[in-house]
């Protein structure tokens, strides 16, 4: 019974896209000579609106990458779309990095550096215009596109803040 619903979960799970963003290698020099270790940092998403990130470390690259791919499968958030760009445009800082997002006209493409650019078409965003002002930390980058896309709100729910029907 248990093996049922593993594989429902797995049938529900395959729509999901797994994206290496980002692979570092570290040694450090002990008596034996270097030991190396690895971090991965992980995309997920489902092309309709989900999109997680997951940053994981371990001693085999392939470790680094399956821990990643599980903390971003778990990770998933949906944001507000419009149609197929983003509702406003957003200016973001984090850490060192700061991002400008602004929706763009239908048929125009996702315009951006490459790690928002993985972000944004896991997320299924096909028209958006995407600047990096400051940093080019994969990390921080990545932090700073979902910092913004978190703070993305819909048309419906600011005119109902405004009291606008």
């Amino acid at each position: 019974m248990a093996k049922h619903s593993d594989n429902k979960r797995e049938k529900a799970n395959s729509d999901i896209t797994e994206k290496v963003l980002y692979v570092n290698r570290c040694s450090k020099v002990v008596k034996g000579g270097r030991k190396f270790s690895f971090s991965a940092l992980i995309l997920a998403g489902n092309g309709r609106g989900q999109v997680g990130y997951g940053f994981a470390k371990a001693n085999e690259l392939t470790d680094a990458i399956r821990k990643g791919g599980e903390l971003a499968r778990k990770n998933m958030k949906a944001f507000p779309m419009k149609g197929t760009t983003i509702p406003h445009e957003v200016h973001v800082n984090w850490d060192g990095a700061s991002l400008l997002l602004k929706p763009a006209p239908e048929g125009s493409g996702v315009i951006a550096g490459s790690q928002v650019r993985a972000v944004l078409e896991l997320a299924g965003i096909k028209d958006v215009m995407a600047k990096s002002i400051r940093g080019s930390n994969p990390i921080n980058l990545v932090k700073a596109t979902f910092e913004a896309l978190n703070s993305l709100q819909s048309i419906e729910s600011i005119k109902e803040m405004r009291g606008i029907s």
